[in-house]
């Protein structure tokens, strides 16, 4: 029963984050048509800021697996987006934009690198 109430959390979760990860990344699409995915780098950004907070709460409060899958696992995964990424990137090389696509993929990475170790960081002051 353990692994169906894991996989009915992850899935849960899974839904809220894509949900969330399609009206913002489509909005913010719509606000700035400029060629760039400012949507998909966004949510990139942010979630990997929440995956971040979220590691730090369970690392630093001992809370359970439960949060983890339904959060980190679920929310998070489901938020963010490395495929889309990797294909916007490709996109941008095909269509002979190739300062533009490695701009995205170095900066999608160097700020979510940054991103998850400064919501690591903010939890171990609060809860450390």
């Amino acid at each position: 029963m353990s692994g169906l109430w894991d996989a009915l959390l992850v899935g849960l979760g899974g839904g809220i984050g894509a949900g969330a990860r399609f009206w913002l990344a489509d909005t913010i699409k719509a606000r700035r048509p400029d060629g760039f995915p400012w949507g998909t780098w966004t949510v990139n950004a942010l979630g990997a800021l929440l995956i971040g907070l979220v590691t730090g709460w369970l690392a630093f409060s001992g809370t359970g697996s439960a949060w983890q899958l339904l959060l980190a696992v679920g929310v998070c995964g489901g938020f963010t987006t490395f495929s889309t990424a990797v294909v916007e990137t490709a996109t941008m090389l095909r269509g002979g934009r190739p300062l533009r696509a490695v701009v995205h993929a170095l900066s999608t990475l160097t700020v979510s690198l940054l991103a998850v170790a400064a919501g690591i960081g903010l939890m171990g002051v609060l809860l450390g």
